[in-house]
């Protein structure tokens, strides 16, 4: 390849081919990631070509039965044909066992969206085959999530102006765009990023062994959902596609280390491109930051390749970052050592630490009385978590607000109205059904997993209720100073943004006050479940983090030059009681701490008999669920004034 004819918007960084230590660790990594059950079984391929298969032919009688309900003859109905189109990680080549499968339903122009959500999920319903049915119209891109012969399918939809589907239709050609609502173009343009980004790899290979490391190690260290802030599969597969356009001729452990090291120095918000954004001649909106306010607030933009460009990572909040950058940097350190021979690749896929990390955790607990319900509710609640996040952080006492990349489900069969009312307050029995939800930084044959049962999940008998619980997680670090008052009294109001949480899930169009449930319970670390370490100490990790922020220098400098001494201000920090401020805003979090600088897992064991705390909300009210008084030593409380 000569440096006038490359892929990318600069020249590579090295045209040298691979050193034999080089071909020898990609070896290595490909032994790796075998064990770490990484490829599927024939048998598992054969049957996601049945399931697609399927699909296709549900596709074909959704259009059908959608025209025909358009007042269309039963020929012309049956003329106007219809199609599925995979894309994601299963497009790519690089899907695992147990991976989900995106898929695009593409439909002639008297089709609607509304059609797709009401007469393509009842044809779902009908099949036996077809659990977990999850529609999400609301969604950036609306979905429909399933289980479907034991794979899990996101069936997005397009209707493209033109009145028949054949099945030869590709979707390359940018004219296929035209007159399109914005819906249908995010939907078309997954299937049409995906083929652009194999388009604009020099090696496929390469990138695909080299991608796979790095879906693993995302979700190994819990950062690998879109939802929540992070980089989902089409973000992290660009970013491998940029550096094979850096190094053509590496091999694919070389270009795992060039990943970590391309990227732990790369001067965000400067965008990650696989080409030069086009214009278009349909007028579309592309991504410009010197146009649009909302491109220019991306803090970690990752350009899309298709024509029109967006930015895939619009999602990442300043804590996200942060924790990516930190990410960033350990692979850094470890694959350096990898490559001098220092290190396994079994170290870089280690589980993240995300529940020993932090000393403060917020667990959003939300509950429904039916299965369908509650899957409609998990859905909502986790597409809005992040805005949660972002309000967090505005209040300038967060440092890092870092949510968990999935829930702990769980169904419980209650005996009384009592029973039940105690978990709609967030009170949850002490010996739960395991969760329904595996933890995602764990990869496993998800057809295989046991279902683990101690006789709380039986099915229900009498009068008996059942209830279905799921719990989002998110790591607080707050800053060290901002929130003391003038008697060393450290106080957390985070009022707003939880009743603005609050008001948002509960204004939710499907909300039910009668079979629905939030109730959010500010934790330490000590007080979280079991369930969420899976066998693991508990012990919490130093922190990679630093808690300070510029402001809170700035106020120490100026106390210093106040004249205030740390004597002085070590007298006043001892004399601190637990108390709540007053305050006219709503909930507030008051954490008050001795004086005496004792390492934080110690205060942790100090304060583990301290209560665990929530506010329920069942309406759009707020209401305090009942607090026993903490103990005189340091500790937390939560309450509604």
């Amino acid at each position: 390849m000569s440096e006038s004819k490359y892929l990318g918007v600069t020249p590579p960084i090295s045209l040298n081919p691979s050193s034999a230590e080089e071909e020898a660790i990609s070896l290595e990594l490909l032994a790796a990631l075998e064990a770490e059950g990484q490829f599927e079984s024939v048998d598992e391929s054969r049957n996601r070509e049945v399931v697609l298969g399927k699909i296709d032919k549900l596709v074909k009688e959704f259009v059908y039965k959608a025209s025909l309900k358009h007042r269309m003859s039963e020929s012309l109905a049956r003329s106007c044909g219809g199609k599925i189109f995979a894309f994601g990680s299963f497009r790519l080549g690089v899907h695992n066992t147990g991976a989900d499968i995106d898929t695009l339903c593409v439909a002639p122009s008297h089709v609607t969206r509304e059609d797709f959500f009401t007469i393509m999920v009842d044809l779902l319903k009908g099949r036996s085959e077809v659990d977990e049915l999850t529609p999400v119209p609301s969604a950036y891109v609306p979905v429909i999530k399933m289980r479907f012969g034991g794979v899990e399918i996101d069936l997005t939809f397009a209707s493209l102006q033109q009145p028949t589907i054949p099945d030869e239709l590709e979707l390359l050609d940018t004219a296929i765009l035209r007159n399109l609502d914005e819906f249908s173009i995010r939907s078309v343009n997954g299937s049409r990023v995906t083929d652009e980004i194999l388009r604009l790899v020099p090696n496929v290979t390469s990138f695909r062994l080299a991608l796979r490391c790095i879906k693993l190690w995302a979700k190994r260290r819990a950062i690998y959902s879109n939802s929540m802030g992070f980089f989902g599969g089409v973000a992290w597969a660009m970013l491998v596609a940029r550096v094979c356009q850096l190094y053509p001729n590496a091999c694919a452990g070389s270009i795992v280390a060039g990943f970590f090291r391309v990227y732990v120095k790369w001067p965000w918000p400067k965008p990650v491109m696989l080409k030069m954004i086009e214009n278009g001649t349909m007028h579309l909106r592309v991504w410009n930051p010197w146009i649009y306010p909302a491109d220019k607030a991306h803090k970690m933009p990752i350009i899309t390749p298709a024509y029109p460009s967006m930015c895939s990572t619009h999602n990442v909040s300043m804590s996200t970052k942060r924790i990516i950058e930190s990410e960033f940097k350990r692979g850094e350190e470890i694959t350096t050592k990898i490559l001098q021979g220092e290190a396994k690749w079994t170290e870089l896929f280690e589980k993240s630490d995300f529940f020993r990390r932090y000393r403060y955790y917020l667990q959003v607990n939300v509950m429904s009385t039916d299965v369908e319900s509650h899957n409609l509710l998990h859905g909502f609640v986790e597409s809005r978590l992040r805005q949660y996040i972002i309000k967090l952080e505005s209040t300038g006492l967060v440092v890092v607000a870092c949510p968990y990349v999935k829930s702990y489900d769980h169904e419980y069969a209650c005996k009384s109205d009592e029973d039940l009312e105690r978990i709609r307050q967030g009170q949850l029995p002490t010996t739960p059904t395991a969760s329904d939800t595996p933890d995602p930084t764990t990869v496993v044959d998800k057809g295989s997993e046991p279902k683990q049962d101690d006789g709380s999940s039986s099915p229900v008998a009498g009068t008996e209720k059942k209830a279905f619980t799921s719990a989002f997680y998110v790591g607080l670090l707050l800053d060290k100073e901002i929130g003391r008052n003038s008697n060393g009294k450290r106080r957390l109001d985070i009022s707003g943004p939880t009743h603005d949480f609050i008001g948002l899930i509960t204004g939710w169009d499907t909300w039910s006050n009668e079979g629905m449930a939030i109730s959010i319970s500010f934790l330490r670390q000590s007080q979280l479940p079991d369930e969420v370490f899976d066998g693991l100490p508990r012990d919490r990790v130093p922190s990679t983090l630093k808690n300070g922020s510029a402001k809170s220098k700035k106020r120490r400098e100026q106390g210093k030059e106040d004249g205030a001494s740390a004597t002085d201000r070590s007298a006043k920090k001892a004399k601190v009681a637990m108390a709540v401020v007053p305050s006219t805003s709503g909930v507030a979090v008051v954490v008050a701490e001795p004086a005496a600088k004792t390492d934080d897992v110690e205060k942790e064991k100090d304060a583990e008999d301290v209560p665990k705390p929530s506010v329920v909300a069942t309406g759009f009210a707020a209401i305090a669920a009942p607090v026993p008084p903490p103990p005189k030593q340091a500790g937390i409380k939560l309450k509604l004034l």
